[in-house]
């Protein structure tokens, strides 16, 4: 799609991003500047499949990986693009690919043990467990020792630590354009279900844990909610 000066490409399945004519690129001078080159830039976000929520009380959805927005001074003409798929429950998201980018799969939400790392951390499982590592963004939170499971880390916020029968909220993020990705799921709990991050993130609602929404990475809520797959979107400049 085209909007104003700008081209946008958006990936939801694997495939390969191709710019055949090379002219059609506008680089005005403040660029050119700016980089120290006349090589055509591109703005991408990449996010990766969200992890998958713990099965007991409190197990808590791992975000997505986290989001890439930047520049590049090299486009070798085509770039392969893998789309990750977001994990089954209590398994890790699967990674997404721009090219040498890549954003890493969101951490499953623990079951009665620490949540799993990823692009994103899950949050931990019921019994005061700690959440997973973020190695892209934020960490998951600890469940408390009684039935409150840690929300998942999202790629702009730590998750949320659960407490006594609540389960704690997934972490959030707003990257591309005002739309948010990467959210991390909401903990499981006996009593009152944590919230998913925007983002995507998967709540839980009742005992039951919310799948992570489709192409935003969204971690799935504690409580068997699946991941939500990720996404890649490319920007460039096209006219003047």
């Amino acid at each position: 799609t085209t909007s104003g000066k700008y081209t946008y490409r958006t990936f939801t399945s694997s495939s390969t991003l191709g710019i055949s004519n090379i002219s059609d690129w506008y680089l005005i001078g403040t660029i050119t500047s700016i980089l120290g080159t006349s090589t055509p830039s591109i703005e991408y976000l990449v996010v990766a499949g969200g992890g998958g929520g713990g099965f007991n009380f409190g197990g808590a959805g791992g975000a997505g990986g986290g989001g890439f927005l930047g520049s590049t001074t090299t486009f070798t003409g085509t770039m392969t693009v893998t789309i990750g798929a977001g994990g089954a429950a209590g398994a890790v998201g699967n990674n997404s690919v721009l090219g040498a980018i890549t954003a890493n799969g969101g951490g499953n939400g623990g079951d009665n043990g620490v949540g799993g790392n990823g692009g994103c951390g899950g949050g931990g499982g019921n019994g005061g467990h700690a959440g997973g590592i973020g190695s892209q963004g934020y960490d998951g939170g600890t469940s408390s020792g009684t039935n409150g499971g840690g929300g998942g880390g999202g790629a702009g916020a730590v998750g949320s630590n659960g407490s006594t029968n609540v389960g704690g909220n997934g972490g959030i993020w707003s990257i591309f354009n005002g739309a948010y990705y990467s959210g991390g799921g909401g903990g499981r709990s006996s009593g009152t279900g944590g919230t998913g991050g925007n983002g995507g993130g998967g709540s839980c609602v009742g005992d039951a844990g919310q799948n992570g929404t489709a192409n935003t990475g969204g971690g799935g809520g504690g409580g068997a909610g699946v991941g939500g797959s990720g996404i890649v979107i490319v920007k460039y400049l096209t006219n003047q």
